[in-house]
């Protein structure tokens, strides 16, 4: 199952972690000097999560972003699928 929200489309992004070394010059030190780069990922916070739809009596389960399930408590389960589906996603 691929990690993307089904709302907001909020998928994993690619960075990098830092190692490093020394004492900040603030802390009167020489700096601090990168010792390792390593590439990760960004994971989105996604929950399963299951919706009582009273326009269709039946229950929706989505895998949703934290984002979204606050964007669904605020508008309405009825008006996200709505907008959903006019775009072309399933829900």
């Amino acid at each position: 199952m691929s990690k993307v929200c089904s709302v907001t489309g909020k998928k994993p992004v690619a960075g990098r972690s830092y190692t490093l070394r020394g004492i900040a010059k603030k802390k009167k030190g020489i700096g601090l000097k990168v010792t390792g780069i390593t590439n990760r990922r960004f994971l989105p916070n996604l929950k399963k999560k299951r919706f009582w739809d009273p326009e269709e009596n039946c229950y929706v389960t989505m895998r949703l972003s934290t984002s979204a399930i606050r964007t669904i408590d605020k508008n309405g389960i009825g008006a996200v699928l709505r907008k959903m589906r006019s775009e072309g996603k399933k829900a």
